[in-house]
């Protein structure tokens, strides 16, 4: 999978706007109803991303999660970060969940 360049990276995080570019990374804060919910999301993104074969670094404090997503193989963002980052928006939205 290619990097994607500067022109294609800003285009595609206007698709997802409740993630913030930070250097090669991309990076979201979900807020959970409570913390079951909050482990129902990481398992649902869990799903998704052994799907795609692209793994998250995920770190949850209580029911706040915090996501982010590089492709490591490519050495930045490509298209799989904001195919995954889509995926977890949908999922976190089928939970109630907010920003």
């Amino acid at each position: 999978m290619n990097r994607l360049d500067e022109a294609a990276i800003a285009t595609r995080l206007s698709t997802v706007p409740d993630w913030k570019r930070e250097g090669d990374e991309i990076r979201r804060t979900i807020v959970a109803p409570d913390f079951r919910t909050a482990i129902a999301i990481v398992n649902d993104v869990a799903e998704q991303a052994e799907a795609m074969n692209h793994h998250p670094d995920v770190d949850i404090r209580w029911r706040r999660l915090h996501l982010a997503l590089t492709t490591h193989d490519a050495g930045g963002l490509t298209e799989k970060d904001f195919t995954l980052a889509a995926r977890v928006d949908a999922i976190a939205a089928d939970h109630g969940a907010t920003s």
